[in-house]
């Protein structure tokens, strides 16, 4: 029986996403990615299966931007909405400076569901980023997640080194690495991977160390065919029509159509070369550049920017003034006409694109009657070979986009045929119903939902009444200055009443209460052991036992230790070190790879574990969903603690899960030197003082207790 009351929550973290006239092409992160999310979206909340459709994204307060970014709840349809959480600074960003906010904008999501008071059926996430936030929440929520990765760093790698771009300026610009290691944490985590044709799957997601063929969907997007239909022109085609007749000498030729933003990749300016350089082409047809809307290029991005640039060179090069339109602005329902006046003119439709994961545009213009010339790379083969309204070239030779367009426009027997495929085929193979049904029907097979096991222990006063809860590591964190533990003790006895203490440690349970027993700290109210694979409540450490649930999936130590004894540079702790959660080592051989080599050692035996280095010397092998930072958020949700009110304290590696995110972070003095990227993130307090000193600081330098004084 299908699944009744779905709630599906989309993550589109970058760009600018509204319900109506979505601003396509006004820049890099505003594209083909924005329309499918938002498609896709309105197409699942017509099903009678859904209750509710929301698509989160980044809420954003720019004076740049249009106000309706800064709306919190927007919604696109009756059971559909665009909810907008701020993280990271209010102003619009590129999406490659929005990695140090992501595990902020998790937290967001966390926090705005924990208000919600309702869990998502499933997550799905669209690129890396979204990837990467779906992975936390799908862990923290223990519920499905899709990954649509729309485009892959991997390939994109390939194609810049093969452009000969130098690979620290890739990274510089990029952050290309980085991107790859969130879309193989992504492949990880994803219960389905969601890819528009199967070249994508083959060609692209396959050179992933961590991609599971047995976890592939191939389900192309579709078209929406009401507004995307051959049809007479309308009042607004019409306008558009006089506004391209202000460019061109002789506005009646066929045009030859290329729609899409001016990214390098686009590979619009080799469009422009063909057309120039072919006498015939320039005699009987006229160029439209369609690049999404502009003020001054001088204050695009730096890929727009130098698109527009070599375009204008090239127009003034071959003279083409008089036969080429490149109009500075467009709505988002001026597309449809811009196709039909192509269409009209008995002109074709160009992607000229060096890598094109799908090829949205092309279906758009077949199902509005324009015959297409289309890259080869990608998407356009499958498209093509189901509709069979257009012509494969190899792009990266000018000359070969104007042989295909001259062909197609000087056979008019061809271009009628063409014509008639794309009107009559793209509807019968696209369709964003088929698309939704075909996906519902799949997750039938995943175990909907998969609920968070809960099993309350004896609830313990102090955790249940506490408004804030202040989590320290032992090791170089809360000990080793016994004058400044016993300052930080003093401080914290004056709110004994409003707070519970922790602790989140590497050591297992037992050394853990042995040491805290030396130095005479009183007995926390929780423990969080073994690099947070282990809960414990209380003095008579009663185990969480829904954690140990949440966490056992996929969980074999004997395998782990067969595949890590391969590594030369490991070797295994001491029996007495080792828990049922965790399986360690030492490092032999420290080298600044460690992790990456350990992480890609993994990923090929594909063993979905987490790993984590700590002090240059330490490696833990845990549970996928177990670390100190998930068991904080799973205290955080069991006992319902907003996470502003987690003050969280550590010094190395191991900590970095639990001190960035929405919680406050404070890292003491005397840090590990690995600890050092965390300054990057806006709620992590470097402290100056030592030790406990350190977390006495941050305590009062976040005046953490003021609230309730």
């Amino acid at each position: 029986m299908a699944a009744q009351n779905l709630y599906i929550l989309h993550i589109q973290t970058h760009g600018l996403l509204r319900g109506q006239n979505l601003e396509l092409g006004r820049d890099a992160d505003t594209g083909g990615q924005t329309k499918y999310v938002l498609e896709l979206a309105q197409a699942q909340a017509k099903s009678p299966q859904v209750q509710q459709v929301d698509i989160i994204t980044r809420q954003i307060t720019d004076p740049r931007v249009s106000v309706g970014y800064s709306q919190a709840i927007e919604p696109f349809a009756p059971k559909g909405r665009i909810v907008r959480l701020p993280f990271g600074p209010k102003r619009y960003l590129r999406k490659e400076l929005l990695w140090p906010h992501l595990y902020t904008f998790a937290d967001a999501i966390l926090q705005y569901l924990a208000q919600q008071k309702r869990t998502p059926t499933w997550i799905q996430a669209h690129y890396a980023d979204a990837g990467q936030v779906g992975s936390l929440l799908s862990r923290w929520l223990n519920v499905p997640l899709i990954f649509t990765g729309h485009s892959l760093g991997r390939i994109k790698l390939k194609k810049l080194l093969e452009q000969d771009w130098p690979l620290e300026e890739i990274e510089a610009q990029f952050n290309i690495q980085q991107r790859i290691d969130a879309e193989e944490m992504t492949l990880t985590h994803a219960d389905w991977i969601v890819a528009s044709t199967q070249q994508e799957v083959e060609e692209q997601y396959r050179v992933y160390d961590r991609y599971n063929p047995e976890r592939k969907l191939v389900i192309p997007p579709g078209v929406d065919t009401d507004r995307f239909r051959f049809q007479p022109l309308g009042d607004r085609g019409v306008v558009l029509q006089q506004e391209l007749s202000r460019f061109l000498r002789d506005p009646e030729k066929p045009q030859i159509l290329c729609l899409c933003r001016p990214a390098p990749r686009k590979n619009v300016p080799a469009l422009v070369r063909a057309f120039g350089e072919h006498p015939w082409l320039r005699k009987k047809a006229n160029l439209v550049l369609v690049l999404g809307s502009r003020q001054d290029i001088n204050q695009m991005d730096r890929g727009s920017r130098q698109v527009f640039q070599e375009i204008f060179h090239l127009v003034d090069r071959y003279d083409l003034y008089g036969s080429v339109a490149y109009p500075k602005q467009h709505q988002a329902d001026d597309v449809p006409e811009f196709y039909r006046l192509a269409a009209h003119s008995g002109g074709v439709f160009v992607n000229p694109a060096l890598t094109e994961p799908f090829g949205l545009t092309i279906l758009e213009a077949g199902s509005c009657g324009v015959p297409v010339v289309a890259t080869h790379d990608g998407g356009p083969q499958e498209i093509l070979k189901h509709c069979d309204f257009g012509t494969l070239v190899d792009v990266s030779r000018p000359a070969n986009i104007a042989t295909a367009l001259a062909t197609l426009l000087s056979d008019r027997d061809l271009w009628q045929c063409y014509h008639r495929n794309g009107i009559e085929k793209v509807p019968a193979h696209y369709s964003w119903d088929q698309h939704v049904n075909t996906l519902f029907e799949r997750m039938e097979t995943v175990a909907l939902p998969r609920r968070r096991a809960v099993s309350f222990v004896r609830s313990r006063k102090r955790l249940i009444d506490a408004k804030r809860l202040v989590v320290s590591d032992i090791d170089n964190t809360l000990l080793a200055d016994r004058q400044g533990l016993e300052n930080l003790m003093t401080y914290l006895d004056q709110y004994r009443d409003h707070f519970a203490f922790g602790i989140a440690t590497g050591r297992r349970l037992d050394s853990a209460q042995e040491v805290l027993k030396e130095w005479g700290v009183p007995s926390p109210n929780f423990w969080v052991t073994s690099v947070g694979s282990e809960i414990h409540y209380g003095t008579d450490a009663e185990p969480d036992i829904s954690w140990e649930k949440h966490i056992n999936r996929n969980w074999n130590p004997q395998r782990i230790r067969a595949v890590m004894a391969q590594l030369p540079f490991l070797e295994l702790q001491p029996e007495e070190d080792q828990t049922p959660f965790k399986v360690s080592f030492f490092v032999r051989d420290r080298h600044e790879t460690v992790l990456r080599e350990v992480r890609q050692h993994l990923r090929r035996h594909r063993l979905r574990l987490k790993s984590i280095y700590s002090h240059q010397e330490f490696l833990d092998i845990l549970p996928l969903a177990a670390s100190k930072g998930d068991a904080i958020r799973h205290l955080s949700l069991r006992w319902r603690i907003p996470l502003e009110n987690i003050l969280v304290a550590g010094d190395s590696g191991n900590d970095e899960e639990m001190l960035k995110g929405h919680n406050l972070g404070v890292v003491v003095g005397n840090y590990s030197p690995e600890s050092e990227p965390l300054r990057s993130y806006e709620r992590v307090y470097f402290a100056e003082g030592h030790y406990a000193n350190g977390i006495l600081e941050a305590l009062k330098h976040y005046r953490f207790f003021e609230a309730i004084a």
